[in-house]
This record gives C-alpha cells, sequence and structure tokens, in this order.
C-alpha cells in the first residue's frame, strides 16, 4: 500500500465544528481521490455509524468505492446487504478538506463522539478515526491490554504477521 494514514495527532477543534486535517493525512486523502488534482479539494467519506461507534471512521473515495463495491455483490434485500447499506452508506457523511486544510465536522457528528474543543486523529493503515482524546485514551489502554494479553509470553508482536493465508 502505497499510501498510508499513519500516527496520532491532537488538533483544535473550533466552535463552528471546523477542525484542521493533519497535513500527512491530506497527502493521503489526496492520494485517495481519482478526481483530485493540485488546486482542488480532496473528498473523502466519515462514517459515523450505529450507536456502538466511539470514534468517526474516515475512508478515502477509492477506498469507499471498494467497501462500496463489496455491499453490491451481496444478494439484494439480505440482511446482511442491509445492515453494511445503514451502517456504512447510509450513517455517513461526505466531506472535502477546505484551502486551508480544514474539514466543518456537523454537529450531529461531534455530538455523536462527544467532540467539543479537541480531536484526536489516529491512523489506521487504509483509514483514518477521529476520537474525543479522553475516548482515545481509554480505548488504547484497553484494548492494548486485552491483546497484549492473548499474545505468549515473551512472544513478538510481528510474530502475528505470519498468521496471515498465503503465508
Amino acid at each position: 500500500m502505497a499510501h498510508t494514514f499513519r500516527g496520532e495527532f491532537n488538533q483544535k477543534v473550533d466552535a463552528k465544528g471546523r477542525v484542521s486535517i493533519p497535513a500527512p493525512f491530506r497527502r493521503v486523502l489526496e492520494a485517495g481521490d481519482p478526481d483530485w488534482a493540485d488546486g482542488h479539494r480532496p473528498r473523502f467519506v466519515i462514517v459515523y455509524g450505529d450507536e456502538r461507534r466511539k470514534f468517526l471512521e474516515c475512508y478515502t473515495i477509492s477506498a469507499m468505492r471498494e467497501v462500496e463495491a463489496q455491499i453490491a455483490r451481496l444478494p439484494r434485500g439480505s440482511g446482511t446487504r442491509r445492515l453494511l447499506e445503514r451502517v456504512m452508506i447510509t450513517l455517513s457523511h461526505s466531506s472535502e478538506v477546505d484551502e486551508d486544510g480544514r474539514i466543518v465536522l456537523p454537529q450531529k457528528l461531534r455530538d455523536k463522539i462527544g467532540l467539543s474543543a479537541e480531536a484526536v486523529f489516529a491512523g489506521a493503515l487504509d483509514t483514518f478515526q477521529i476520537w474525543q482524546p479522553e475516548t482515545y485514551e481509554a480505548d488504547l489502554v484497553e484494548a492494548a491490554q486485552a491483546e497484549l494479553e492473548a499474545l505468549p509470553e515473551g512472544a513478538d508482536i510481528l510474530s502475528l504477521l505470519g498468521d496471515l493465508p498465503g503465508d
């Protein structure tokens, strides 16, 4: 994968919901928008999903098209397709980065995750997440403990890559 979302960044959110996208993330958004060119605004999709989501998940246009194609291959009317359509398509918001490198997060999305004055942007390979800082820190600690407890004593975390199909 040539372009990945990597790292974590704390960003200020103003009263109107404007927040700067970290510069490295903007480059990935540009690369992932097939219609982007210099002087244009990169577009992307924010999935806010159902009530279980504690964060907003952001997809490049190309990545979202892949997800949409997978959903479209499911039988029409199937429960799985309806669930995925609702969570990934209906409960999403199309956005674009303005000329100052910012986006406006609608009030509904800010309320969903309890966002006010600051947001954490967390890279997750082909997507990035936007979190309320305290929720992010708590979830990070909880997930890390559970994941590390599942590893055998003294195991190198990279040993998990050996379990991939085709290895």
